[in-house]
C-alpha cells in the first residue's frame, strides 16, 4: 500500500497539459484580444531596446571588446535569433500567455513547469527591478541638471555607500549610506497601477514611448553619422585597432574579449520572448506572434550595430565605461549639441520606462497561467470586471518588483536574472524538439528552419 502515494505523487509531477487543452484555453480565455503585429513588435523593441544600449554597451567596449562591440552585439545577435525562431514556432502552435512556463508544462510535466514559473520570476520580475535601479541613476542625475536634489540616502540599494569615481563620497568626515533606492520603487509602483487599468492603454502608452526612444536613437545614429563623415580622418584613428590587442587575462580584448563581450550584451537583447506572453491577447497569434518576436529581433540588432559604430568612432573606446556611454558620445559632439545631450538622457529614461513596464506584463501574464493551472491560489487569476486585466495578481507583482529595485543592487539584481533567462531559454528548445517528435500533425503558424 506504501507504494501507491508514491506512484502517485509521481504521476503528478510529470503529468503534463496537452496541446488540446492549451489550444482551448486559447478559445475559452477571458482575456481581450487587441493587440495586432506591430504592437507586438512595439512590445518587443520595447523591451529588448533598454539598459542594454542606454548602460552596458559602454561597459563590453572599454574593458573587453573595444569597437570590435559591433562584432559582440552580432553576434548575440545570431544566437538569440536561433532562440527567437524556436520562441515563434511554439508561440504560433501554444497561442497562450504563460511563455516557457506554458511550453515546459506541455512537454516535460507539471513539477518542471512550476520551477520554469519560479525562474522567470527571475528572468522577468528581478529583471525589472534591475532596469528601475539604472531609471532610478539617470532620474536622479536629470533631476540634478535641472536643480532638484532628493536626498542621497534615498537614492540607492540599501547599505551600500554613494561613490564617485569608484571613492566613497564623505559628508562631514563619514560615507553616505544609502537606505532605500525610491525613484525605482515608485516607478515600479505607478507602472503597476497602469497595468491594472487595461493592457490596451499599456500598449498604446508603450507604443508612445517606443516611438520616442526608437526617434532619439535614430536621432543619435543620423547626427552622430553626419558628423563623422563630414570629417571622417579625424575619427578613423578610434578604430586603430578595430579588435585591441589582448592583455593576457582571458576575455580582456582579442576574440576572448569579444566573445565575452557577446556573452555581456546578450542580455541587452532579453525581451523578444517578452511577446510570447501576450499569446492570448494577440489578434491572430498564428501569424502575428513569429512576426512580434523576429522582427523586434531584427530591428534591435540593427539599431545596436549601428549605434556601437557612431559611438566608438566618435571617441575612444576607454572613456566609454561609464553608466550613461550615449550621453558621453553626444558630449563629444561639439558644445553647440549641448541641448542633444540632454534629450538622449530624457530619451534613455523614456526608454527604460518602457522595459519595466513590458516585463512587469510579462510576469503578471505567467501568473495568470500559473493560478489557472492550479499551481498558484486561485486569486491570482481573477480578472478585474471592468478593466479585464489579472488586476489582483498585477498588484503582487509591482510589490515585489518595487520592493527588489528598492533594496537590492543592480549586480546582484543581474546575476540573478541571468539564471532564469538561460533556463528558459533551453526549456524552449528543447520543447519545439519534443512537439515536432510527439505532435507532428498539429498546425503551426510558423516552423523553424532546417
Amino acid at each position: 500500500m506504501a507504494s501507491v502515494p508514491e506512484r502517485s505523487f509521481l504521476s503528478r509531477i510529470t503529468r503534463r497539459k496537452t496541446v488540446e487543452q492549451v489550444q482551448e484555453e486559447t478559445r475559452t480565455s477571458e482575456l481581450k484580444r487587441t493587440l495586432g503585429p506591430w504592437n507586438l513588435v512595439f512590445l518587443g523593441i520595447g523591451c529588448i531596446i533598454g539598459a542594454g544600449i542606454f548602460v552596458r554597451t559602454g561597459n563590453a567596449a572599454a574593458l573587453h571588446a573595444g569597437p570590435a562591440v559591433l562584432i559582440s552585439y552580432a553576434i548575440a545577435g545570431i544566437i538569440c535569433a536561433f532562440a527567437g525562431l524556436c520562441y515563434a514556432e511554439l508561440a504560433s502552435t501554444l497561442p497562450v500567455s504563460g511563455s516557457a512556463y506554458t511550453y515546459s508544462y506541455a512537454t516535460i510535466g507539471e513539477f518542471c513547469a512550476w520551477i520554469m514559473g519560479a525562474l522567470l520570476l527571475l528572468e522577468y520580475g528581478l529583471a525589472a527591478s534591475v532596469v528601475a535601479v539604472g531609471w532610478s541613476g539617470y532620474m536622479v542625475s536629470l533631476l540634478g541638471d535641472l536643480g532638484i536634489h532628493i536626498p542621497a540616502a534615498l537614492t540607492g540599494p540599501a547599505g551600500h555607500h554613494l561613490q564617485k569615481d569608484g571613492v566613497d563620497v564623505l559628508v562631514n568626515g563619514a560615507p553616505v549610506v544609502f537606505a532605500f533606492n525610491l525613484p525605482a520603487f515608485l516607478v515600479c509602483a505607478a507602472l503597476a497601477v497602469l497595468l491594472c487599468i487595461g493592457v490596451s492603454e499599456s500598449a498604446k502608452f508603450n507604443n508612445a514611448i517606443v516611438a520616442i526612444k526608437v526617434t532619439v536613437l535614430v536621432a543619435f545614429i543620423l547626427v552622430g553619422g553626419f558628423i563623422i563623415l563630414k570629417n571622417l580622418p579625424a575619427y578613423t584613428h578610434n578604430w586603430q585597432p578595430f579588435i585591441p590587442e589582448p592583455t593576457g587575462k582571458d576575455g580582456e580584448f582579442g576574440w576572448s574579449g569579444i566573445l565575452r563581450a557577446a556573452s555581456i550584451v546578450f542580455f541587452a537583447y532579453i525581451g523578444f520572448e517578452a511577446v510570447s506572453t501576450a499569446g492570448q491577447e494577440a489578434k491572430d497569434p498564428g501569424k502575428d506572434m513569429p512576426f512580434g518576436i523576429i522582427g523586434s529581433l531584427v530591428a534591435c540588432t540593427l539599431i545596436y550595430i549601428l549605434v556601437s559604430i557612431v559611438m566608438t568612432l566618435i571617441v575612444p573606446y576607454q572613456s566609454l565605461n561609464v553608466p550613461d556611454p550615449v550621453a558621453v558620445a553626444v558630449d563629444a559632439f561639439g558644445p553647440q549639441w549641448g541641448w542633444f545631450a540632454k534629450t538622449i538622457k530624457i530619451g534613455a529614461i523614456i526608454g527604460l520606462t518602457s522595459v519595466i513596464l513590458v516585463l512587469m506584463y510579462g510576469q503578471t501574464r505567467i501568473f495568470y497561467t500559473m493560478a489557472r493551472d492550479g499551481l498558484l491560489p486561485r486569486v491570482f487569476s481573477r480578472v478585474h470586471p471592468k478593466f479585464r486585466t489579472p488586476w489582483i495578481n498585477t498588484l503582487l507583482v509591482g510589490i515585489i518588483v518595487a520592493l527588489a529595485a528598492g533594496f537590492f543592487d543592480i549586480n546582484s539584481l543581474g546575476d540573478m536574472t541571468s539564471v532564469g533567462t538561460l533556463a528558459a531559454f533551453a526549456v524552449v528548445c528543447l520543447s519545439v524538439i519534443w512537439l515536432r517528435r510527439t505532435h507532428p500533425e498539429i498546425p503551426r503558424g510558423y516552423r523553424v528552419p532546417f
